[in-house]
């Protein structure tokens, strides 16, 4: 099903404040919409007004007041809002897996409005999105290989250097090439090189929150340039960096 326009008013564009924290990322204002795009990370848009339209990788699009959208799945915002909020939470906390198990059907745009109305009917007033318990969803956490886990813990100091190469990470946490390979594909759901992308990105955007250009974003987070770093920007958010750096005020906390 499709729901489209917008009765004759402009669309909103992206514009508003966005706290960086580890594992977390909480955006308040307007919801621009984008293309078709996938992250590592958990989604959780709220409207604060007019119901907000999402869509899927099938074209099939729900029209909701939250939406609820699991990682690594293709997803869209049709119709924006011009108040809401957007959070991003890290697949691997407890908050990222407690979002997901709200979604019975990670593919469906409509499951995701199912989930974000549950997610309202458990209370999402003021900084909501710092009290993961409300969620009253104990998840145990998925079993990970140890030397995943030894893995993932090395990658963040290496990407700054250059190339991050599967067979110097196993080597460095006692695995095997192809061993270490299939635990990502497996355990994360994500290849080794669509996983230190996503790092690669995650650092950029911490960059230019604290006042890097994108030219410097992208040296210092290890991508080839600013063009690179634009088409994994694309390819992950569905918009340009520089939606980011011309109307988003960020604050960054440790």
């Amino acid at each position: 099903m499709s729901i489209r326009g917008w009765c004759g008013y402009p669309p909103p564009v992206w514009i508003g404040e966005m706290t960086i924290r580890p594992g977390l990322a909480h955006y308040r204002g307007a919801l621009g919409a984008n293309g078709l795009h996938h992250h590592h990370a958990v989604q959780v848009l709220i409207s604060r007004g007019e119901p907000l339209i999402v869509g899927d990788a099938q074209g099939n699009e729900v029209e909701c007041l939250a939406a609820v959208t699991p990682a690594d799945i293709p997803h869209t915002i049709v119709r924006g809002v011009v108040d809401g909020e957007m959070l991003h939470a890290a697949r691997e906390s407890v908050y990222g897996s407690a979002l997901e198990a709200l979604v019975p059907e990670p593919h469906s745009a409509a499951s995701w409005g199912q989930a974000g109305a549950r997610l309202l009917e458990l209370g999402v007033a003021g900084e909501w999105w710092r009290a993961g318990d409300r969620l009253n969803s104990p998840v145990a956490m998925p079993f990970r290989h140890p030397a995943l886990v030894a893995s993932m813990q090395l990658l963040p100091d290496l990407l700054a250097a250059g190339p991050v190469r599967l067979r110097e990470v196993a080597a460095a946490a006692g695995i095997s090439e192809s061993r270490l390979g299939h635990l990502f594909a497996e355990q994360l759901g994500l290849p080794f090189r669509a996983y230190v992308r996503w790092l690669r990105l995650s650092r950029a955007v911490e960059f230019i929150a604290r006042g890097s250009s994108l030219t410097e974003a992208a040296h210092l987070s290890g991508f080839s340039d600013s063009a690179h770093l634009n088409r994994v920007c694309h390819r992950s958010f569905g918009l340009a960096p520089t939606a980011l750096t011309e109307r988003i005020k960020f604050t960054v906390v440790e």
